[in-house]
């Protein structure tokens, strides 16, 4: 009676620990046991502050900006640590800091790239990282800019990016281009500037696009899970 009763103890236990255990990594999924939680160290390994990370977003735009620029990004930010946690200082609706992993969530099957300045030790030191964070405090909540406009009034993804590396760092990652530029002839890209600007196209517009800064001979890759 007493063996029995010590087996049905131990298989009472072990039920009791797999459904605690299931129930965790139901509720928390970035618990140590979790696939999850492991690539997101390997991530935070590799990165610095001041990475810059590009992705492919879901939506008609998105797709219009691949096809233009003929590229398989359509989104970018700046990676920064603040505080000890890692963000990306993005400009979406609005621009904002979101954390790494909600970032990297969104783009399609989680893929990314991340890529880094070549000489990034020596030239991103403290001082000059701390200019870009206080530099990125003017764009924080500003809307937006969906019509690609060179202004500081509404932003978009690569030009907030290259905004802060240059006016902030001194680096100007890729020269600017016009719009007329890129690949502006496929129906859907059409579709898209119709519905922007009508019949009146800014073609001589300046713009970068995340493909520019993906490109840029400055940087070179740190992560790349595509």
């Amino acid at each position: 009676m007493k063996k029995q009763k010590y087996i049905f103890l131990i298989i009472t236990f072990l039920l009791s620990f797999g459904c605690a255990l299931f129930v965790a990594m139901k509720v928390f999924p970035n618990n140590p046991f979790s696939k999850a939680k492991s690539e997101t160290n390997i991530v935070l390994d590799k990165i610095q502050d001041g990475d810059i990370i590009f992705q492919t977003s879901q939506s008609p735009q998105c797709e219009a900006v691949r096809i233009a620029t003929n590229s398989k990004f359509s989104h970018c930010g700046i990676i920064y640590n603040i505080n000890g946690n890692w963000f990306v200082f993005e400009a979406v609706q609005p621009v904002k800091l979101t954390p790494l992993d909600e970032w990297i969530q969104h783009g399609k099957d989680n893929k990314y790239v991340v890529k880094r300045l070549k000489n990034a030790d020596k030239v991103l030191t403290p001082p000059v990282l701390q200019k870009m964070k206080d530099y990125s405090q003017q764009f924080d909540g500003k809307e937006y800019d969906a019509y690609f406009e060179w202004t500081d009034t509404k932003i978009y993804c690569s030009e907030l990016v290259w905004k802060i590396y240059k006016n902030a760092a001194g680096i100007e990652l890729s020269k600017l281009r016009e719009l007329k530029s890129f690949n502006l002839e496929d129906p859907r890209v059409q579709k898209i500037l119709k519905e922007r600007y009508g019949n009146e196209i800014p073609l001589e517009e300046k713009v970068t696009a995340p493909s520019d800064l993906a490109n840029s001979n400055l940087l070179t890759a740190i992560i790349d899970n595509y």
